[in-house]
């Protein structure tokens, strides 16, 4: 008997002619993620995915972890493949459910045949097969409502798969097949979500986190890391740029009155991603503002700071009050970090009296005095490029 893993796709099972490149990212992105538990086998039928092991020593319950994380999959569920014929049913589905079916009080049975070839119907798969289980688990009685366990044979091309209940898998689209954004990541709670939500909708990240040494210190950073590597666990490898930002912090804080600090300081963060997003292929700026949540997100502040750039800024936590973002995080695995007592650059310099009603004229006359180009082009040139996958730190070098 061998163990595999039944993958349904999503929402991606009902795309038209264009399918097939669904369906090779999905691939791609699985592969990236179980390449290092070792060599698997992947074999399309319909809307299923089968992942089969090519060796006994690999540790299906890690791969089950990574394919849980992994967009575009609606369920996923182990399985044992059986050979296709009734007396391998009957005899190793009860064995292999073993565990299941003895902590379960009620089940009900449900057979799916593909290959019409095979002799027996479904209904007469499920009946023989829960005649079978009930004479081997004497305990167990029968619920076609809502029973505790569903046992499930599918009977394919080549195997016979037993499974017990789905599991619900990450759901969305595959990464990578929507386009590329670029996420503006602070080691607060809101960024790592908005990066997670549009990931979840195909789009491939890359993030780009601002640092002001002295004022902010190596372990904000490495908390920016950590975020990132549980974003990563769902959408894949990240290419991060860590910018330095203490120059124009301190050219801002110099030369131009408090009260707009926050807003130019955005503006700036604003046009470096965009030259970072370009560089990269992106076609967007993603940010985790919410309307309303702190002075520089009133609908005013979000106009001046987006008018800085031509790009798209995508907001997915616009209109999320911080109980359902907070509720978000605690299920990707962010929370926690997020609320290590690290803190990064946009609490630098921050105003008592922020505008919350500024003029776009205002900002830009006052913003004359700055070297905008210069300041931005040095904090570009002297940003460090790493790339970031849900084990690690991968790559590290100066971009």
């Amino acid at each position: 008997m061998k163990e595999i893993i039944l993958i349904k796709y999503g929402e991606m099972a009902l795309k038209g002619l264009n399918r097939s490149s669904f369906e090779a990212a999905l691939l791609k992105n699985l592969k990236s993620r179980l390449n290092s538990l070792g060599d698997f086998s992947y074999t399309k039928s319909q809307s299923t995915l089968i992942v089969e092991p090519q060796s006994e020593n690999i540790d299906l319950n890690k791969a089950k972890e990574l394919i849980s994380k992994v967009f575009g999959i609606a369920a996923y569920a182990p399985a044992a493949a059986l050979n296709k014929d009734m007396d391998a049913i009957l005899n190793e589905t009860p064995l292999y459910l073993k565990e299941k079916l003895e902590a379960a009080k009620t089940f009900k049975v449900e057979a799916k045949r593909s290959d019409k070839k095979f002799p027996f119907t479904s209904p007469q798969i499920s009946s023989a097969l829960g005649g079978k289980i009930a004479s081997v688990y004497s305990h167990l009685t029968v619920d076609v409502h809502n029973p505790d366990i569903t046992v499930t044979v599918e009977v394919r091309d080549k195997y016979a798969f037993a499974r017990a209940d789905q599991i619900k898998g990450a759901g969305g689209l595959p990464t990578g097949t929507a386009g590329k954004a670029a996420l503006l990541v602070s080691g607060g709670i809101d960024s790592p979500v908005a990066g997670y939500m549009m990931a979840k909708r195909a789009i491939e990240l890359i993030a780009i986190h601002f640092a002001s040494p002295p004022y902010t210190s190596k372990r904000a950073e490495q908390k920016v890391h950590s975020l990132l590597m549980k974003v990563a666990a769902f959408c894949g490898k990240i290419k991060l740029y860590v910018v330095p930002f203490t120059a124009i912090q301190e050219d801002i804080q110099k030369n131009c009155p408090e009260e707009y600090h926050t807003l130019i300081m955005r503006r700036f963060m604003m046009k470096i991603s965009e030259e970072i997003a370009r560089k990269n292929g992106c076609e967007a700026l993603i940010t985790g503002e919410s309307v309303g949540q702190v002075a520089s997100q009133t609908l005013k502040a979000l106009a001046v700071t987006d008018a800085i750039v031509k790009m798209p800024v995508f907001r997915p936590l616009i209109g999320l009050d911080k109980t359902e973002i907070i509720k978000i995080s605690r299920e990707i695995d962010t929370f926690d970090i997020s609320v290590l007592p690290f803190e990064d650059c946009c609490t630098v310099f921050t105003p008592k009296h922020p505008k919350t009603r500024p003029q776009l004229s205002v900002i830009e006359n006052i913003e004359l005095i700055l070297d905008y180009d210069l300041l931005c082009e040095t904090s570009i040139n002297n940003a460090e490029i790493l790339y970031v996958e849900h084990n690690g730190i991968m790559e590290k070098n100066n971009g």
